[in-house]
């Protein structure tokens, strides 16, 4: 059978069985083991020792180390209530002003994403605290789903991301090196909270019913109050993103070793915050030895798959198709990008970084694209795909949190104009390369 309907009919396979509702770790691992065998006309010890070899050289990527790090550190920040205080002290501080309290969302948000980078707990928080505070304002429920789910999945992208620490150990390359990810995506991820605040401001001034300014008696502290509650809020979690952030651009530590001060930083603020017990330890270490679990089952199942396609011609049949075409590059660029998209409303961010990269990577060298800006077109189009029907987790993740009177209808319907807005801000980065580029290079002299 040919390379060509081997591919097609490896892909078909693959969307009909995770169309089924299989689990998709065990579906990619089922159908690399069946397409696996008819490629190599039944050689079950020839597939097994390749699946051996690519599993146990997986599980040996010393950066990988840092997935369960970042988790545990994200899970003690999620108990300590690090956001809540941020949150009282901006509803305060910006709650006059038409949108504020949306925006004093999209802030705090931004802050928790650079401290937690798990998009559950950003948006169970922000829906758990905000929510409420936002219906009982009289913000409009599709504005005000938008800004939470659309802001809680920045924790995916701005540093220090899992998504980005995977992305690092599958290519394994200099340029595209957790660190260099790590300061690729600041810029990135602080433009897109802009575009979302930027947003928020203009259609509530073009309409003030959907973002109402909180009544004078309920913010009557004086500046010098407002000042010091928000550095009191601000200056923790920020002193955990320098730690954590500040270690590993300046080169003192790497991104495992930063992890792990990180936990450590995450265990003082919960004992200042007086939220610190054995229960919180232990619920912590229990969460994170599932969600470890999880993704790096994603990544055996993952790396099956991609190492069956790879070896029966399916990168080369993909890499003829977009490079035959006769069209501009970044058309090529574009197709690409349309099926990352396309993709994240099906399929879970890692596996379909497990699939893509090893696939789409090579492409864009041949095209002449600076790895590090693809690898971040990607990873910022993948933050779309908590966002997009039929199966965008955030906003699952925020209807199990939120009050009764934001239906699904109101959901869906606000999270649009911020998947609008991801869209702009991917062409801004197409755009304007140095975006992505300039903090790698001031750092770490790349990009």
């Amino acid at each position: 059978m040919s390379a060509e309907i081997l591919t097609i009919l490896m892909f078909c396979t693959l969307m009909a069985s995770i169309a089924l509702g299989h689990p998709l770790a065990i579906t990619l691992a089922a159908v690399a083991t069946l397409f696996g065998l008819i490629d190599n006309g039944g050689n079950i010890e020839g597939l097994f020792d390749l699946f051996v070899n690519n599993a146990w050289g997986l599980e040996q990527n010393y950066v990988l180390v840092a997935i369960p790090l970042f988790i545990f550190m994200a899970q003690i920040l999620d108990r300590s209530k690090v956001s809540e205080g941020l949150f009282d002290a901006l509803y305060i501080v910006l709650g006059g002003l038409r949108g504020g309290l949306g925006m004093a969302v999209i802030v705090v948000s931004t802050v928790f994403a650079a401290t937690t980078g798990i998009i559950g707990a950003s948006v169970v928080a922000m829906g758990l605290m905000a929510g409420p505070a936002l219906l009982r304002r009289g913000y409009d429920r599709g504005l005000a789903s938008g800004i939470i789910c659309s802001s809680g999945t920045l924790g995916i992208l701005i540093p220090p991301s899992i998504m980005l620490v995977v992305y690092g150990g599958l290519t394994g390359m200099k340029e595209t090196s957790v660190g260099n990810l790590f300061a690729g995506a600041i810029l990135p991820g602080l433009l897109l909270s802009g575009l979302y605040l930027g947003y928020v401001a203009i259609r509530c001034a073009i309409n003030p019913s959907l973002g109402p300014p909180i009544p004078a008696e309920d913010r009557t502290a004086t500046v010098a109050e407002k000042v010091m509650m928000t550095a009191k809020s601000f200056v923790p979690p920020f002193g955990l993103i320098l730690t954590v952030m500040g270690t590993i651009l300046a080169g003192v530590a790497t991104p495992t070793e930063a992890a792990a001060l990180g936990c450590l930083g995450a265990i003082v603020l919960a004992i200042a915050n007086k939220k610190f017990n054995v229960e919180v330890l232990k619920s912590s270490c229990e969460a994170t030895l599932r969600t470890t679990a999880m993704i790096m089952l994603l990544f055996v199942g993952g790396k099956l798959f991609s190492v069956v396609f790879l070896s029966m011609g399916g990168g080369d049949v993909v890499a003829d198709l977009l490079l035959g075409m006769d069209v501009n590059d970044y058309v090529i660029l574009a197709i690409m990008m349309a099926v990352v998209f396309m993709m994240g409303m099906f399929i879970d961010w890692a596996a379909i970084l497990l699939v893509v990269v090893p696939i789409f990577t090579p492409i864009a060298s041949d095209l002449g694209f600076d790895p590090l800006w693809f690898a971040m077109l990607v990873c910022v189009n993948l933050q779309t795909s908590f966002l997009t029907p039929p199966f965008g987790y955030a906003l699952f993740y925020f209807k199990g949190v939120a009050p009764p009177e934001y239906t699904m209808g109101d959901i869906y319907r606000g999270i649009i104009p911020f998947v609008i807005i991801q869209v702009v801000g991917l062409a801004l980065m197409v755009t304007f390369p140095e975006i992505i580029t300039y903090l790698p290079s001031v750092f770490f002299g790349g990009g």
